[in-house]
């Protein structure tokens, strides 16, 4: 490799990682932006019905859930498509388009999360004994899920999926077969933090805290040394979680 190539890989390797956490940093602020204008559009004169408040329209709900996705997932994902630029030879631009894979799956989540946002919200905001109970329930299967084989596989094929594994030849070269291969790792991620994602939707999908919480314990999954011990701890806390608010579901509007 000559100097001039040295120069370019190290120059990729360097702002696509910026760029990757300048994006998610967006996310975050638009998150943030979108939360606190849900917040006060569900502010109501007293006496109004809370089902005659207005709801974010489907739109401004998938703009949001797409920011909220690149805010929490993307300093995740940021080892993989490190090691993907490395393997295209230092080029960005297959990186770009894997990461472009990568979040059109997470944001085609976004439809049924709208949909079951819609029905709950309301009936969250009120503390119905049926939804305390419907969180319970999810979360207690959610920490069950973080204790199985399929959860663990998944999590695997996240540090380094066989789907992505690095190819030598054009591969890299063409953008179709990138967005492909950010697709499929998508479905890996997926299947190892859908659970989560339903935990956060159960609770009020537009809630700061539950996104800061599950995207320190997505990260750390990923790239700390006890992300295993993490995954059962985590796993053990929504099961306690969820038996707790099963039994006392009026607990649910201390979560939301």
């Amino acid at each position: 490799m000559n100097s001039t190539e040295m120069r370019e890989w190290s120059w990729t390797d360097a702002w696509l990682p910026a760029a990757l956490l300048g994006v998610a940093g967006v996310g975050w602020w638009w998150s943030v932006v979108s939360m606190t204008g849900d917040a006060m559009s569900m502010d109501t004169e007293p006496g109004m019905p809370m089902e005659t408040a207005p709801m974010m329209s489907f739109a401004g709900f998938l703009i949001a859930w797409v920011a909220m996705m690149a805010a929490m997932m993307l300093p995740a994902v940021l080892p993989v498509v490190r090691a993907y630029a490395r393997a295209a030879t230092g080029s960005a631009a297959p990186a770009i388009v894997f990461v472009a894979g990568y979040l059109a799956l997470w944001s085609a989540t976004g439809i049924p999360a709208f949909w079951a946002w819609s029905h709950l919200n309301g009936p969250l905001a009120h503390g119905s004994p049926w939804v305390g109970r419907l969180a319970g329930a999810i979360a207690l299967a959610a920490g069950i899920y973080q204790l199985t084989p399929l959860k663990a596989a998944c999590l695997r094929h996240c540090y380094w999926p066989l789907s992505v594994s690095p190819p030598c030849g054009k591969y890299h070269d063409s953008p179709a077969r990138a967005l492909r291969a950010g697709g499929r790792y998508g479905v890996f991620c997926l299947g190892s933090c859908w659970m989560l994602f339903v935990v956060m939707i159960a609770f009020g999908t537009m809630q700061l805290a539950w996104m800061l919480a599950l995207s320190v314990v997505i990260w750390l999954e990923r790239v700390a040394s006890f992300g295993d011990w993490l995954t059962r701890v985590t796993g053990a806390v929504l099961v306690i979680l969820g038996v707790v608010l099963l039994v006392h579901p009026a607990l649910v509007i201390n979560l939301v």
